[in-house]
């Protein structure tokens, strides 16, 4: 199959283990991200009247993700956002009508800001899932930008209630992209799975990834997808929102996550980046420039800024540099640049009508620093994160959470700052102290506690967090109470339906990551052998039409115990447990 341009770049530019065979990274996927991402686009008309509805719709959006699945909550997340516009247009200056339209409007924005980075990081491709998720955050700085200009050309060209009724209707057409664009897409995979509906799941996964069905990688991804959800299962078993709550609070992997995704949305608002965002004019009036025209002016480079930085971060570090380096340096070189800004208006505050000095400009500098420093880490790097590392059942209602966070300490940073700058200091110079000390110490919080994600599949995350060893615990305290009461407490695994009857037997191949034949023969007895290698049993398992075949932790055992030529044996699963996906 040909390579595209595209492939062959990104084949080059990201470096990490969990690369795979170009066809994955064809278009299909690409544009299922940027449709989703439209989500994302909304954020550029935030006000502080919108935050209260995003607050309730990232919360109550993570419900209809789980019951009705990521594509028709997005659809609804959509429709919702441009009901709430049509409302504010409609609105004529009463004001009650108006804030009802932001309301409504916020609700679809807050859903899409949970529902985006959710549905494309269970789309995406384990080895470039960080680009494809940080594009969130790469539309969300478009949006700003965008709505910085529009704001911008409306004061120099619109009269009366021209400006404000233009930029409100703008609001619509992310909304209608978001709509057309998710409804030419697929549900997720990983929803699908959870649904027990293996057959589409199979289908989809096929087809974002540009590969056959019976590929090696779809069947490494559908089986990894089944042994988690295993997994989940006999830790708790129902799936009411009592039990999901108690799995997400009660299993210390599952806390840990939570407890991080919450943090680290604290953190990325405790940057300043949103007190720039909402009052970015009255900032740069601080620093010298007093002109309205000219501060929106700046405003809107300050975005372009934002939007370029960003995507240069996830075309070459977002999968190659990591989440946990990209995080450390930024939070250093975020804290220095608010330091030179709070030193500057503290200690030479411009003069109305006077010069900017030099050290004026560098101060102006580092606004633009900082911008970019956050697109580089904090900004792009929290979304990644908290919709990567939950378990396949809490990740919905994680992020949600988590999003739900995100809104919140805007809405306290929102509040906060426009006092702030007037009484924390001569021209507020304490504030970008207090933030500056807040980027400084996200330092210690990211060495200590934030794990590198980067390559890593979303079923291994399981590992990571040491929930996988507390169900390996579980099975041999289950399986030993099952022997003292002579009692065989085991139960066979289903079967991947339309699975090849043979399993080839590969090894591990540096150069693809997903193995190559080697000499094998399979019987159908359930053993397998490759000339001198041990002969490894194999339970015949039980098959259903929607279920797939999955391998117990047992399985990996006796592979790993019966050596290389064992592991080679286990077929694909064998590839698998080797290459450590």
């Amino acid at each position: 199959m040909a390579v595209g341009l595209g492939q062959r770049f990104l084949m080059k530019t990201v470096k990490n283990e969990s690369m795979k065979t170009p066809e994955i990274y064809g278009w299909r996927v690409f544009f299922l991200a940027c449709s989703a991402c439209f989500g994302g686009m909304l954020f550029g008309w935030v006000v502080s009247t919108l935050q209260a509805g995003c607050f309730f719709g990232s919360l109550s959006a993570y419900y209809v993700a789980d019951r009705w699945g990521r594509k028709p909550a997005l659809l609804t997340a959509a429709g919702v956002t441009i009901l709430g516009v049509i409302l504010q247009c409609a609105s004529h200056g009463h004001i009650s009508a108006l804030y009802v339209g932001r309301l409504v409007a916020g609700l679809g924005v807050g859903a899409a800001s949970m529902l985006t980075p959710l549905y494309v990081s269970e789309n995406a491709p384990r080895a470039i899932r960080g680009a494809l998720t940080g594009m969130y955050q790469l539309f969300i700085a478009t949006g700003t930008m965008l709505s910085f200009w529009i704001n911008y050309g409306a004061l120099l060209h619109l009269k009366g209630d021209a400006p404000w009724i233009v930029s409100l209707a703008l609001q619509m057409l992310p909304a209608i992209f978001l709509f057309i664009g998710i409804a030419l897409c697929h549900e997720s995979p990983r929803w699908l799975a959870r649904q027990d509906n293996w057959e589409k799941a199979t289908v989809v996964l096929s087809k974002v990834s540009n590969l056959p069905p019976d590929h090696p990688y779809i069947r490494m991804e559908l089986e990894e997808m089944s042994e988690q959800l295993e997994n989940e299962r006999r830790l708790i078993g129902g799936a009411t929102f009592l039990d999901l709550m108690k799995e997400m609070w009660t299993i210390a992997g599952n806390r840990n996550r939570a407890l991080i995704s919450i943090c680290l949305m604290i953190c990325q608002q405790m940057t300043g980046t949103n007190a720039i965002n909402y009052y970015a004019p009255k900032i740069f009036g601080n620093l010298g420039i007093d002109s309205t025209t000219s501060g929106l002016f700046a405003t809107g480079v300050y975005g372009i800024v934002k939007m370029a930085t960003c995507a240069v971060f996830l075309l070459v570090a977002a999968d190659s540099l990591g989440r946990r380096k990209s995080l450390l340096w930024t939070s250093i070189a975020q804290g220095c640049a608010m330091f030179v800004i709070g030193f500057y208006v503290r200690f030479d505050p411009p003069l109305k009508g006077a010069v900017i000095p030099p050290v004026g400009y560098f101060a102006l500098t580092c606004i633009y620093l900082f911008a970019g420093f956050f697109q580089f880490g904090w900004g792009p790097c929290c979304w990644i994160i908290v919709s990567e590392i939950p378990t396949a059942r809490l990740r919905a209602l994680n992020v949600a959470i988590a999003a739900a966070t995100q809104w919140l300490f805007n809405f306290v940073v929102a509040k906060a700052v426009p006092t702030m700058l007037v009484t924390v200091g001569r021209a507020g110079y304490g504030t970008y102290f207090i933030f500056g000390s807040f980027c400084f110490s996200m330092f210690f919080f990211v060495w200590f506690l934030i794990p590198e994600t980067k390559g890593l599949s979303l079923e291994k995350m399981d590992d990571l967090f040491g929930v996988t060893d507390l169900v390996h615990k579980v099975d041999v305290e289950s399986n030993a109470g099952s022997v003292h009461r002579g009692t065989n407490s085991e139960k066979p695994a289903a079967t991947i339906p339309d699975a090849p009857t043979l399993v080839t037997n590969t090894v591990a191949d540096p150069e693809d990551g997903l193995g190559k034949k080697d000499i094998a023969t399979t019987t159908t007895e359930g053993r397998e052998h490759d000339g001198d290698a041990s002969l490894v049993p194999r339970r015949e398992p039980k098959t259903s039409e929607n279920s797939p075949e999955i391998m117990t932790a047992e399985d990996k055992e006796i592979g790993l115990r019966g050596g290389a030529g064992s592991a080679r044996a286990l077929g694909m699963m064998g590839t698998a447990s080797h290459l450590d996906f």
